[in-house]
């Protein structure tokens, strides 16, 4: 088991223009595609780590807190592992806390989920908005 450190980068555009990454990626994988965002930074478990590198997705918004939820989640579940399998009191300690810390760092990542889905579905038209209506009784 071990952490590791993923960044958001500028990437190095042909054309001269700079754009943020749509994923993530270590700084090892970044080397030469860009500059690393230092305030970025996000912790994933190791077991992770190629879903990040992998690409592809959508960029920011709510696909970003989904992932941070999931890895939280995945990390959370990793450390719950190894305190099972351990046999050391002192592991299984610092494995449940890791746990417990991990599911509480997800926990305003899931209120501000809501509130993104929620501000998200106030910009949608309704097709009712437009609704015509035609002849019936009331309009005769």
């Amino acid at each position: 088991m071990s952490d590791i450190y993923i960044y958001y980068f500028m990437s190095n555009e042909v054309n001269g223009e700079n754009s943020v990454s749509v994923r993530p990626a270590t700084l090892e994988a970044i080397k030469g595609r860009g500059r690393p965002l230092m305030e970025s930074q996000i912790v994933v478990d190791h077991t992770e780590l190629d879903s990040f590198l992998a690409g592809g997705g959508e960029s920011h918004g709510m696909i970003d807190i989904d992932a941070q939820i999931w890895s939280l989640g995945v990390g959370a579940a990793s450390r719950d592992r190894e305190a099972i399998e351990s046999t050391d009191d002192m592991v299984k300690n610092m494995r449940d806390l890791e746990s417990r810390e991990r599911r509480k760092q997800a926990r305003p990542l899931r209120s501000q989920r809501i509130e993104h889905a929620a501000s998200e579905s106030n910009n949608q038209t309704d097709a009712r908005d437009f609704m015509h209506f035609g002849a019936g009784l009331a309009t005769e």
